[in-house]
């Protein structure tokens, strides 16, 4: 899955966009810790690099929707769900029967167990007698990053109902702060400079705020073309710029070049 470039691999990664209608149109957003070395401080969705553990076959008996998706969207998928878990403490996933998985918060201890690599997500599956249901992802987007950038990822934006009956709390390491918002409000909040922004959270979160429920996100997700989207930096007389092609979906982007944003 990795792709040799000029400023070396491209890692997988996966991000969760968690929609709700509670009792308005709502995603869940993080704030990274100030201390993390990518998009430190930054207000963005759930989300992570792709571990080994993700792709194991044993995860067949633990998933529904399996044969309905190749080994590397199975993984990525899983990954996913698992870095909500990790970040946020939301585990979506149904009963094994398939009803609704009602839970208690899952200690910070585990959590933080499961980040780093000491206990297997598979193992905490088991445990809660739960099956991940991977056809519940819907792709929202996929971003790579560009060349310029020190650490590139190919990371794909999913969209899913949020589970209901559990809490969203952050992990006090990765992430500070886990919090409900409306498209238009988060993006509001980082034009008036109250929550940084980076560009591919800002893009999708525009994206988000052209639906008025999550349904209707979700529904617009799956009828619209997948574009990888690579931004482009411009070099010119007033200085560099980044760009989206028009192709990528998002209209007409062209903004000032900050590296970190």
């Amino acid at each position: 899955m990795s792709t040799p470039t000029d400023g070396g691999e491209i890692r997988p990664a996966s991000t969760l966009l968690l929609l709700r209608d509670d009792p308005t149109f709502e995603v869940l957003m993080v704030e990274r810790h100030h201390q993390i070395d990518f998009a430190s401080g930054a207000l963005v969705f759930p989300g992570g690099k792709s571990h080994p553990g993700d792709h194991e076959d044993a995860w067949a008996d633990h998933v529904s929707g399996w044969s309905a998706h190749d080994g590397e969207q199975r993984g990525l998928r899983i990954a996913a769900i698992r870095e909500v878990f990790e970040e946020a403490g939301l585990l979506l996933a149904t009963r094994r029967d398939g009803g609704p998985l009602e839970i208690e918060p899952a200690p910070l201890e585990l959590r933080q167990s499961v980040d780093r690599g000491e206990t297997p997500f598979l193992d905490v599956v088991r445990a809660a007698g739960a099956r991940l249901d991977l056809s519940a992802l819907t792709v929202f987007a996929r971003w790579i990053t560009p060349p310029v950038t020190p650490k590139r990822f190919d990371t794909w934006f999913y969209a899913a109902h949020a589970p209901t009956g559990q809490l969203a709390v952050c992990d006090g390491r990765e992430t500070v702060d886990a919090c409900w918002l409306s498209p238009q409000a988060a993006l509001e909040a980082g034009a008036r400079g109250e929550r940084k922004l980076v560009f591919p959270t800002r893009m999708n979160l525009g994206r988000l705020a052209t639906s008025a429920s999550a349904a209707a996100a979700i529904a617009t997700a799956r009828a619209r073309p997948l574009v990888a989207v690579q931004p482009e930096i411009h070099r010119g007389p007033e200085g560099a710029r980044l760009v989206l092609p028009e192709s990528a979906g998002y209209g007409a982007v062209s903004e000032p070049f900050v590296p970190g944003m």
